[in-house]
This record gives structure tokens, sequence and C-alpha cells, in this order.
């Protein structure tokens, strides 16, 4: 055989076995998508209802600025001796861990407005590098917060009695859960952020599955 038909041959034997490789990759991610089903569909656990408060920057902030974006929430205030700080570290290592793009916001309530103001939720913000486009330290009427922490969010807050504090900063007894509101305002998850068989990096994947998923969602 000369020359020149070797090649021919050989090109021949090449694209034939490229053809072979493309149809046999592209059975096997379809084997692969087969066994791989989609996610299932996040529960609603209820409807969160309007509400108004102010933001750290002094700012009305109602429903109608988070409609459209799926978002995540948590109650603490500044003056905590306990679990607060762990929390807010958490939600600032889920701010950073948010993907480009993402249209996700965070909120953090206060239970304790009458020493949270605007001005010490700012401070307290700053010493946690919270993107204020992004994350939300609301406060406000403690009537409102009660109305959108307790009866829509479902967390818990409940002030102790004086001869119940172990400091003068022990005040409140209160959820240690982020609770994720989808874009249409529909309560849709509950994650437990303390304990000591929570894993936290766990935790914070499961968070942002849930957000990419109600991302997807129309």
């Amino acid at each position: 055989m000369n020359e020149p038909a070797r090649k021919i041959q050989w090109l021949a034997w090449g694209g034939l076995t490229l053809v072979i490789a493309t149809i046999l990759l592209a059975f096997l991610v379809t084997q692969v998508k087969r066994r791989t089903p989609a996610a299932a569909p996040l529960p609603v656990y209820g409807q969160v209802a309007d509400f108004t408060l102010t933001n750290q920057n002094g700012r009305a902030v109602s429903l109608a600025d988070l409609r459209g974006h799926p978002w995540v929430a948590d109650i603490i205030f500044t003056t905590c001796p306990g679990p607060c700080r762990k929390m807010t570290r958490q939600m600032k290592e889920l701010q950073h861990a948010l993907p480009p793009g993402s249209r996700a916001k965070l909120v953090s309530l206060t239970t304790f407005p009458a020493f949270d103001t605007p001005v010490i939720l700012k401070a307290y913000a700053e010493q946690f590098g919270a993107d204020p486009n992004r994350w939300l330290f609301l406060t406000g009427a403690k009537t409102e917060i009660n109305r959108l922490a307790v009866d829509s969010l479902k967390l818990t807050a409940i002030e102790k009695k004086p001869e119940d504090r172990e400091s003068p900063d022990d005040l409140f007894i209160h959820s240690t859960i982020f609770v994720i509101v989808d874009k249409q305002a529909q309560l849709r998850g509950v994650f437990e952020t303390t304990g000591d068989d929570i894993d936290p990096k766990k935790v914070q994947a499961q968070i942002l599955a849930a957000l990419k998923q109600l991302e997807q969602e129309g």
C-alpha cells in the first residue's frame, strides 16, 4: 500500500473512532441523567405577611423589597452573650459563599429593638463585613418584629424574666435557626445552625443548594 492510501486509511479509522467515542459519551451522559433525579421541590410551610421595618441605614424595608429574591433570615440581638455572634459569623460565611450573580438576600432581625437602633445595627453589621445591598439588619416596632419573626417565619423570641437572667445582657431565649423564603414570599426551609451534632459546612451547603433551587423557580 502506498503512502497516500495508508494516510487515507488511518484518517478513516481515526474518524470512525471519534464517532464511536462521541456516541459512547452521549450514551453515558444520558445514563447519568437517568440515574440522577432532579431535586425534589422544597415544601411550602406558609406565607410571609407584609411588614414594614427599618434597616441599618435607616431606610424603610417592606416585603415588596424582597419579592423576586429568595432570602435567608435569622433573629439575633447585638448584646447577646450567647449564640448570636456565632450565627452572624455563619451568615457572613454564607454571604461570601453565594455564587456570582445570585439574587439571594440575607435578613437578620433584632429581638431587642429598644437598644438595636439603625445606628447600633450598622456598627454591628460593619464588624462582620455585611454587604448592605445583600444583607439587611432590621429593627422597628416590637409588635411588627414579632409578627414577622414569630407569626410568619416561625422563629422564637421570648424575653427572660429578670430572676432567670445569668447576666445583664442575658435578655432573651430565641431561635438559632436559619429560615429560607422564596421569591413569592413563601417559607420554604428551616435549618438548625448550632449544636454538638451540627456541621456548619454541611448546613451551609444545604442552604446554598436550596437557594439555587429557589432561584431557578419561576
